[in-house]
Parts: C-alpha cells; sequence; structure tokens
C-alpha cells in the first residue's frame, strides 16, 4: 500500500484517535492539528503534531505552512460557518476533504429501515443534526458547482473504552453497583445501533485517499443493533450487577425533568435505527462489526475502574433519576 498523506483536524476525539492510530499503523504519514490540549487518549509517537486553533485560521495558516495532504479530514466542523472557513484554508491543499457529518442527520424517526445514503435528510427535533444538514448542503453545492473533491461520512452512534452510550453515564453505572434503578427511556425495546471506533476506524481510514469516496456519501455505523434494555443490562453485568433494574420512562417525560436531554432523545435515541452498510462495504470490504457491545461495555467498565479520576457521579442527574423513577411507579 503506498504511503498517503493525511491531516486529521482534531484527531484525540472518540472517532478521530482510533482512525489516527490505525492510520499510523498502515503506514500513511499522519499530521494532527489540534489546540494541544492534554487528552486521555495520547497521539502516537509517529504523528506529527501542529498546534493551532481551527477557529482562528490566520494560526492555522502559520502552523501549516506551505503543507499539502492526500486527504484532509476534519472532526471539529458543525455548522456551515466553520465549513466556509475550511474551504479558504484547505482549497488547493488536498486532494480530498472529508467531512464528518452525522447519521443522526437522517430522517427522523425514519419511515423505513434500514437506513440507507438515499434516506432523506431531515430531522425536526435536534439543532445539532439541522447544522449537520446544512453543512452538507454547502459541500454538496461545492461538488456541484465546483468540482471540488469532498467526501461526506456520517457515523452513528460511535464509542471508545472511555464512553458510556446511556443517558446518566457513570452515574447510571454507580446507581446500578448502589443496587438503585436506572432509567430506560421508551419501553427499551428500540433498537440502536452501536459502533466501537475501532471498527469505525477501518471503514474510514479505507476512505482516506480512496479516489472512489471523492464526491460521494457513506455512513459508517457498524451492523450491530441491540436494543436499549440489551446495552444496559450489559453495562450492569460489566459492573458486577447481574440483574441491574430497569425502570422505563417516555423520552418526553424524562425531557420534562432533564429538557438538555429532550433533543437528543426524540431527534435520535429513541428510535430504533439500522443500517444498510453496502455502499461503504463495496468500498473497503475488510469493514465489518468485530465488537460486540457486550464486549464492548466490559472494556469500558474495565477503563472506568481503572481511572478513578473519570468516575465522576452527578449529584442532581441522581436526584433527577429518583424523580423520574417515583413517577413511573406511581403510575
Amino acid at each position: 500500500m503506498a504511503t498517503k498523506k493525511f491531516l486529521f483536524i482534531g484527531g484525540t476525539g472518540t472517532i478521530s484517535a482510533s482512525s489516527v492510530r490505525l492510520a499510523v499503523e498502515r503506514g500513511h504519514d499522519v499530521t494532527v492539528l489540534n489546540r494541544g490540549r492534554e487528552s486521555s487518549r495520547a497521539l502516537p509517537p509517529e504523528v506529527e503534531s501542529l498546534v493551532a486553533d481551527i477557529r482562528d485560521p490566520q494560526s492555522v495558516r502559520e502552523a501549516l505552512g506551505n503543507r499539502e495532504f492526500d486527504a484532509v479530514a476534519e472532526f471539529l466542523a458543525f455548522t456551515p460557518e466553520h465549513l466556509q472557513t475550511d474551504l479558504s484554508l484547505f482549497g488547493g491543499r488536498t486532494g480530498q476533504y472529508v467531512f464528518i457529518s452525522s447519521a443522526s442527520a437522517y430522517q427522523t424517526p425514519p419511515s423505513r429501515i434500514p437506513v440507507t445514503e438515499s434516506t432523506p435528510l431531515v430531522n425536526p427535533f435536534w439543532k445539532y443534526s439541522q447544522d449537520k444538514i446544512a453543512c452538507e448542503d454547502l459541500l454538496v453545492a461545492a461538488v456541484r458547482e465546483r468540482g471540488l473533491p469532498i467526501t461526506i461520512v456520517r457515523p452513528s452512534h460511535t464509542y471508545d473504552e472511555t464512553r458510556l452510550p446511556t443517558t446518566g453515564g457513570w452515574t447510571d453505572v454507580a446507581r446500578m453497583r448502589a443496587g438503585k434503578p436506572v432509567v430506560v427511556h421508551g419501553d427499551g425495546t428500540s433498537l440502536w445501533t452501536i459502533t466501537h471506533a475501532r471498527d469505525f476506524a477501518v471503514a474510514f481510514v479505507g476512505l482516506l485517499g480512496n479516489p472512489l469516496a471523492i464526491g460521494d456519501t457513506f455512513h459508517i455505523t457498524g451492523d450491530h443493533h441491540p436494543t436499549w434494555d440489551q446495552i444496559y443490562t450489559w453495562i450492569g453485568q460489566a459492573a458486577g450487577v447481574a440483574e441491574p433494574e430497569l425502570v422505563h420512562v417516555a423520552s418526553e417525560t424524562i425531557g420534562r425533568v432533564l429538557p438538555e436531554q429532550l433533543p437528543g432523545l426524540i431527534g435520535d435515541k429513541a428510535h430504533s435505527m439500522v443500517f444498510d452498510n453496502a455502499k461503504v462495504k463495496a468500498l473497503v470490504p475488510e469493514f465489518a462489526t468485530t465488537v460486540p457491545y457486550w464486549q464492548g461495555a466490559a472494556e469500558t467498565i474495565a477503563w472506568f475502574d481503572a481511572h478513578p479520576e473519570a468516575r465522576q457521579t452527578d449529584a442532581a442527574l441522581d436526584a433527577a433519576f429518583d424523580k423520574l423513577v417515583a413517577h413511573a411507579r406511581s403510575l
């Protein structure tokens, strides 16, 4: 495999860190540009690290100098304004600009599953998703009008050992270990596609520098879609709780007590989401789900148990869960 030059904007996040590591393992020349802040996800020593703030274009120009890349992977753009800056920074500097969108941009709730790349992009509930859609619209126009070499990637719920997918995060685990019930949105039976970052990286790195990916859109979501009851149960079992007590509460009710949670619930997690990954597999046939969530949950609990500083329980959230449990039991 020919060595390619990749630039990652970010590089220490949940999915970008795994992709950086895999790109290095495959012998590519990897540069990471970020603000240089300390992260639990250390960069491999082979990576060139540039310190700049992507929101400060002049600092980026100074850091990059005259460097050019086979691919630029942007993990930190969330609005069309961010992309306008990127296009001015990287236009003519790269053979491929890869934008990380979101599978939450797809029609919500979906009219049918599995979701494919041709599923409409319509999410009336979550501004995060609406902004990603607006970003995609801008990029599609750039491809049509200027022929820019752009690839759009839509991850779904991707995690690594440092991330828990539940509403309460570590607070949920602390409740389980204390013998307290945990709140699960809906009736716990909706299907949720959850993808380990190591698996995501295989498909993502396979698209970088791939001429067949230019001008196209791919979701990378894996083929593992347990129910939310299974997700919570596997976390409990990994934490040493054989049968955690699950209390089901409507997403809208959770939102009345925890309004900051509502957009991500009704705009994403409350609906069964299953994806057809045939399109990305056609270009990256080695992509597959190799980490089922019962294994991922065990890795995550082991990581938290080894990092006591990360085991933060939110007292206000814990109290809100008590309130929601009491409400559910009063019905």
